[in-house]
């Protein structure tokens, strides 16, 4: 018996050319025209050792930590990371650290370099272009079209399309698809950096407004005077820029637009961090670490940095100051408290020389119990 054989768009092929039937007892699939002999697929699979040492390159990789060490390393200007760079970002012990890098130069991935008393890894040149396709194509698509939903949000897209149109209707003046990308595009690199949260959809929403301000204000033109905005960097957003963050809206009230970011952002804020956060804001507002943006560095005035490094961007007419204070990560609780009242002195000597010049801005905001 014959099948007609059929053309590329599913129609009938001209011609009376025929092929037999398909047997499901074949040991291989049926020659294309011209060729001789059945088609054994096994013959195109990946050889049993190469699969081995893919797969066990790709468990060494199916590690969250390592997965940012590797995003880490590979966003350096200098294509390289110190170890005391890499153990700040991974906040777990040394020894934890040493584990995880072994593992990744074990299977070929990284390779590193002894200077003085510090060791540097880098990605090898062999592993480059999968890394980078790793970190920069399959991630944010595993993010984009695959993020695992949090509990009781049962259609993430049709949610997020519902806060596009919201935000969409708020800032007429941004493109309509802008608006939805900036929504979707914040929702992926929360989910990314900090795994799934029982508020993300709501913590991705004020992401979202939070970048949506910023890109109407470097667009827009001023049409009179406006608070100065002040952006806070450090690497994990879970810790100082918190603090300072925190600090300047109690002191500032609304005579100041605040922001913060992380350079690499941590899953959650530093649980020490947030007992003193609550402490200075009563609001019942979550802080969560989100990653830094070129548009919040574009609608700051100035640019605060504590422990980043060259990671942010520098733009012209932007003032930028790098404050040397402690990481809370590694402090006890009486450390943590001594850092909060550092921060503390620089924020106050910052915001007198914000609001020094000019008519008495609004600070009806400003927390007046404070010290």
């Amino acid at each position: 018996m014959t099948v007609p054989v059929v053309g590329a768009r599913g129609g009938r092929a001209s011609g009376a050319a025929t092929r037999p039937e398909i047997d499901d007892h074949q040991p291989g699939c049926l020659p294309l025209d011209g060729e001789s002999g059945p088609v054994v697929v096994g013959d195109h699979a990946m050889g049993a050792e190469p699969a081995a040492h893919v797969a066990a390159t790709l468990k060494a990789l199916a590690d969250p930590l390592r997965l940012r060490i590797l995003s880490l390393i590979s966003s350096s200007p200098t294509g390289e990371a110190c170890v005391c760079d890499i153990a700040s970002v991974a906040e777990v012990t040394a020894p934890t650290v040493s584990h995880h890098l072994k593992v990744l130069k074990e299977v070929g991935v990284l390779e590193s370099e002894r200077r003085g008393t510090w060791v540097f890894y880098r990605i090898t040149p062999s592993a480059r272009r999968a890394v980078t396709t790793l970190l920069e194509a399959f991630a944010p698509a595993t993010m984009a079209d695959g993020v695992p939903h949090p509990t009781g949000l049962v259609d993430a897209d049709a949610t997020l399309d519902r806060i596009a149109a919201a935000l969409a209707s708020r800032y007429p003046t941004v493109d309509p698809g802008l608006v939805t990308h900036l929504v979707r595009e914040s929702y992926a690199s929360l989910a990314r950096g900090a795994g799934v949260r029982a508020h993300l959809v709501a913590t991705a929403e004020a992401f979202a407004r939070q970048r949506l301000d910023d890109l109407v204000r470097v667009a827009e033109p001023a049409a009179g005077p406006r608070p100065p905005q002040v952006l806070f960097v450090c690497v994990a957003n879970a810790g100082r820029s918190q603090l300072a963050a925190a600090l300047m809206r109690a002191r500032a009230g609304d005579a100041v637009v605040v922001r913060s970011a992380g350079s690499a952002p941590a899953d959650d804020v530093h649980a020490a961090v947030q007992t003193l956060l609550d402490e200075i804001d009563d609001s019942g507002e979550t802080p969560f670490p989100k990653p830094l943006t070129d548009d919040a560095v574009r609608a700051a005035d100035v640019v605060v940095t504590m422990g980043c490094g060259d990671v942010c961007p520098v733009l012209p007419g932007k003032r930028y100051e790098d404050w040397a204070v402690g990481d809370p990560a590694l402090a006890s609780p009486d450390g943590v408290r001594a850092i909060r009242d550092e921060i503390d002195r620089r924020v106050q000597t910052l915001l007198a020389e914000l609001l020094r010049p000019g008519p008495d801005p609004d600070r009806s905001r400003a927390r007046p119990d404070l010290p």
